[in-house]
């Protein structure tokens, strides 16, 4: 490679951190830069900092605050608006992280860019695509959340923490390299909304919490809610109503009536869904029928299913067992074996 030159994506932890050590030791020329894309983030930048300077790598911040509000944090309250439920983390990804430090790379003459993820990038020769595939570490992988990624960003990415099976191994090797952030605990919040309070995060976004009916499943008023952005599929904690036989929980919103249809947990499963905006990472298009696994949450166990397209990028999946709270503005994402095949924006019932 006549560029042997990198550009690591540098948060402040430890991921992120031994992640340029081990592309450091592998004889690239490391630089590091930090996306700033919400406010709050000093103490990462210093820690990040603090590590470049313990390499003795170049490091920038870069300021992506203006395209993350305008991707990310716009369409997560969107979302909200329509009665879905988001996952910002996949749309930062694609649109906002891994678009920008491509940007920055160019600017800087760097060849690739790497990120801390637990997830893998390899190239298939037979069929000329870069595939993403999931990290040696299961509990920890990543690939879910990556799956909007697109040949171009793939062809110019390293991930080598996707080889590393373990979180001590990560830890013990910033440990044994002197890395400050050795033993720093993993960040678990929206990186935006870091109380955890996503309600008031919309109002102050302008997303109005307009009040309407809890119905049952025949359309018979149950009482009132708060606001559709309240409440996500398979919820039955705060719904404060009563009188039932039976626990209630939430099947699903409809943001043309702005009611909330509650129901029996069993209620909850279903076989079918229908997902748009596809992504196809594997091939470039899903031209048959296609056996796979499939996650529609994150931390969700895969499940035995069938993909089939549909006209307009949308694609039809049927699962071997029904699944609960399939969740409008989730993913569903598809695997062979350890191989990301793609995925789309799970539908709202009335849209199939």
């Amino acid at each position: 490679m006549k560029n042997h030159r990198v550009l690591v994506g540098m948060s402040g932890g430890v991921d992120s951190s031994v992640c340029a050590l081990l592309l450091q030791r592998q004889g690239w020329e490391v630089q590091g830069l930090m996306l700033e894309l919400c406010s709050g983030g000093a103490g990462s930048a210093a820690d990040a900092r603090a590590v470049a300077e313990h390499l003795g790598i170049p490091f920038s911040v870069h300021d992506g605050r203006a395209a993350f509000s305008a991707q990310v944090m716009a369409d997560f309250a969107e979302s909200y608006r329509a009665g879905r439920t988001p996952n910002p983390c996949i749309v930062c990804n694609r649109r906002v992280k891994f678009a920008q430090m491509l940007s920055a790379a160019d600017a800087l003459g760097c060849a690739q860019i790497a990120t801390g993820h637990y997830a893998r990038v390899e190239f298939d020769g037979a069929r000329g695509r870069y595939l993403l595939k999931k990290g040696k570490n299961l509990q920890k992988d990543q690939s879910y959340v990556l799956y909007r990624l697109t040949q171009a960003q793939l062809a110019r990415t390293q991930m080598p923490l996707g080889e590393i099976d373990s979180k001590d191994a990560i830890r013990a090797l910033a440990a044994e390299a002197g890395l400050r952030v050795a033993q720093k605990k993993d960040s678990q919040d929206i990186c935006f909304i870091p109380d955890g309070d996503y309600v008031a995060f919309l109002r102050r976004q302008g997303v109005a919490l307009t009040p309407g009916d809890f119905v049952d499943e025949a359309g018979r008023v149950l009482g009132r809610h708060r606001g559709l952005p309240c409440y996500t599929t398979g919820q039955r904690k705060g719904l404060g109503v009563g009188g039932s036989a039976y626990p209630l929980y939430v099947l699903r919103k409809d943001a043309k009536t702005n009611t909330v249809v509650l129901g029996p947990e069993e209620h909850l499963y279903s076989g079918r869904t229908v997902i748009e905006q596809c992504n196809w990472i594997a091939f470039e298009d899903l031209a048959e029928p296609v056996r796979c696994t499939a996650k529609t949450r994150y931390s969700q166990t895969e499940a035995a299913a069938t993909v089939s397209p549909l006209p307009g990028g949308r694609a039809e999946v049927v699962f071997d067992t029904p699944q609960r709270a399939l969740t409008a503005g989730q993913s569903a994402v598809f695997y062979d074996g350890d191989t990301v095949l793609g995925g789309g924006w799970i539908c709202a019932q009335e849209e199939y």
